[in-house]
């Protein structure tokens, strides 16, 4: 290694912990410490162009441990991707370009929001999923136009995850040779020694995953690290974990290989100390050698050559293959789902009692041929959820152009998979029981964050699902994910809103969307329709301008309030039924049509829905009341389960008339 080699990685911790110390807040151990193996990824081995960080063919990078955000954010300034000086100097300030943990679309070049330990390992399998898939799609003789590795970097907070070993045990089943894990095992948390609770050996979890395992004993040594990246991409048929052996903070005299170094500035002497160990020509703050950003900007002109020799041969691809470039084009377009909007036989369904966790199965496998990029699964619960599309193969080692994925039971690592198979352009999608969006919630969490347009298909959506009891009985979920910022909830009460459920979701560009979908069979209702498509909607309509009273039900309860309808009706009760698929999307409609559907002068309103009432009291106000469970649920078929906890005609008359 020359010395401007040694310049250009001590650049990186310089930078880091002059940002941090200026904040007075971050995490300097994870940046100086991984300086060598950043550089030797970054200059040496990974291909991208920072002249357009959006190049369909670059490798992609995940810090996993985001903490160590000044890292990346040290990388993208001196790599030319946009981040100015002052840009780092304002780390963790309001409004910056370089918060506290990276952020997918807020910082160019930053492929995943991070945050969460072990979640960028689980988006990496996905993305390296997407890859494998993509490249098996397109590739032709010749031209490799998908052809790229994803890399990920964290240290022994992601390895102490459980969702690290979900997502790598499934990445060694599939053979993902693509994917390269940088592990930096520095043998420090937050609390001292990983001793204290993390005495595994790692590497020979990674070789039982069946993973290629690499050690780099000095990972302060660029040129062994290089070696290791080296050796790591030649093999593809695994996946590739590299342990590099650091010293959390390194260079610092004062804080090297302590717990201290993890989470707090080093603080102004130590700062000083750092740049007098490492022989920086300077002590001013941000201070960076014209050679050093020469030395950067020569290998960034060098990486744009990769794209370069990239185009050319894309276009050369287009050419001879007019329908892979067709192809190619519907297989990215975010428009392609619109034209569905008035496709008959999108829309079309049999009139009979149907669960509408079956209505979705018959929607997805009418999309598989509509949206090309359409690809996820379930963990372990396919036949259940009815999330296999039929004729589309099986995603696995032996064939990489299926598009099913066989998560396994792995709900957690599921969600951030196909948050990666997203990432990457593909539409991802992934299903399990309701109940267990108790897992899935952290990593949904992130695609709301992120705005990428996931889609979750979550079954057995109540007390419905009836002789497995409480433990799988949803009752807090709905209101759960209901309360997420930029999140769509769609519990449909039929095949026409199931329908409406996945246009929306098929055509959504920033937001996700959950489909709650009922085990039990359903009734087309007379009046449902694409007006579902604004999240809330007259369903049944009163015979006065202004009812006595309104209903407002989601999914299964929806028929429920029409029946009661019914019966108020014959009694002289005028009564207007509202469904309420989405409240989310009913909650960006205009005051005026929120008014139509929900006059503010009716005060009298009853809410049904089979789960806890968390939520409702926005839609009843203070003189309204609910039909909604106020416990757990029990062990009995549904049919005795919803008379049980007072989901009958009979019930939801009485609560209206007692607001009357």
């Amino acid at each position: 290694m020359n010395n401007i080699e040694t310049m250009s990685i001590n650049a990186i911790r310089v930078l880091s912990a002059d940002a941090i110390q200026k904040a007075k807040s971050g995490h300097p151990g994870l940046p100086l410490g991984c300086a060598d193996a950043a550089y030797a990824l970054w200059a040496k081995e990974m291909k991208h162009n920072p002249g357009n960080p959006d190049w369909a063919n670059r490798d992609r990078f995940i810090l996993s441990g985001g903490h160590g955000s000044m890292l990346l954010y040290s990388l993208l300034h001196l790599f030319g991707y946009g981040l100015k000086k002052e840009d780092l100097a304002q780390f963790r300030q309001l409004d910056s370009l370089t918060p506290g943990h990276p952020e997918y679309k807020h910082t160019k070049g930053v492929e995943a929001t991070t945050g969460p330990l072990g979640a960028g390992m689980g988006m990496a399998v996905g993305m390296a999923i997407a890859e494998e898939h993509l490249a098996a799609k397109f590739n032709k003789a010749g031209f490799p136009v998908v052809d790229h590795f994803t890399f990920a970097l964290g240290g022994d907070g992601c390895m102490m995850e459980g969702i690290s070993h979900e997502a790598f045990s499934l990445a060694g089943t599939l053979g993902l040779g693509k994917l390269i894990i940088i592990y930096d095992s520095n043998k420090i948390s937050i609390e001292g020694s990983t001793d204290l609770a993390f005495t595994e050996d790692v590497r020979m979890r990674f070789d039982a995953y069946g993973f290629q395992t690499i050690v780099v004993e000095n990972g302060n040594d660029m040129d062994a690290v290089t070696a290791a990246i080296k050796e790591a991409k030649a093999d593809t048929t695994r996946p590739s974990m590299i342990m590099i052996r650091t010293k959390i903070g390194y260079g610092c005299p004062a804080k090297q290989g302590k717990a201290s170094a993890h989470g707090e500035p080093l603080g102004d002497e130590n700062v000083a100390a750092l740049k007098e160990n490492i022989g920086w020509p300077a002590q001013e703050p941000f201070f960076v050698p014209d050679e050093v950003y020469a030395n950067y900007k020569a290998i960034a002109a060098e990486k744009a050559n990769d794209e370069a020799a990239w185009n050319a041969m894309f276009a050369e691809y287009c050419a001879k293959y007019p329908e892979m470039k067709k192809a190619w084009d519907d297989e990215f377009d975010m428009n392609i789902g619109l034209s569905l909007l008035d496709d008959a036989d999108f829309w079309a369904f049999d009139n009979k009692p149907e669960a509408t966790r079956n209505l979705s199965g018959n929607t997805i496998n009418k999309l598989k041929d509509k949206i090309p990029g359409l690809f996820g699964g379930a963990a372990d619960l396919s036949p259940s959820t009815k999330t296999y599309m039929k004729d589309a193969g099986d995603f696995s080692k032996e064939d990489r152009l299926g598009r099913n994925m066989h998560y396994g039971v792995r709900e957690l690592a599921m969600t951030a998979m196909a948050n990666g198979l997203t990432l990457h352009g593909l539409r991802g999608f992934c299903s399990t029981f309701f109940v267990f969006s108790d897992y899935v919630k952290p990593m949904a969490r992130l695609s709301s964050i992120m705005k990428i347009p996931t889609t979750y298909v979550l079954t057995h959506d109540s007390i419905g699902v009836g002789e497995d009891g409480p433990t799988h009985e949803p009752i807090e979920q709905l209101a759960m994910l209901r309360s997420m910022p930029n999140f769509h909830v769609f519990r449909p009460a039929d095949a026409t809103e199931t329908t409406a459920a996945w246009y929306a979701a098929v055509t959504s560009k920033e937001t996700p969307t959950a489909l709650v979908l009922t085990r039990q069979n359903l009734p087309q209702l007379p009046g449902s329709s694409k007006e579902a498509l604004k999240g809330g909607y007259v369903v049944s309509a009163s015979k006065k301008d202004v009812p006595d009273a309104i209903l407002i039900a989601s999914g299964s309860e929806v028929s429920l309030a029409v029946s009661a309808q019914e019966k108020l009706e014959a009694e002289g009760i005028d009564v207007r039924v509202v469904s309420m698929p989405c409240m989310d999307l009913f909650e960006e409609q205009s005051a005026e049509y929120k008014e139509m559907v929900l006059p503010k002068s009716v005060r009298a309103r009853v809410a049904v829905e089979a789960l806890i009432d968390f939520g409702w009291g926005k839609y009843v106000g203070l003189d309204g009341a609910c039909v909604t469970m106020t416990g757990f649920g029990a062990s009995a078929p549904f049919s005795e389960l919803f008379p049980k906890f007072g989901f009958t005609t009979e019930n939801v008359v009485a609560t209206v008339k007692s607001i009357l």
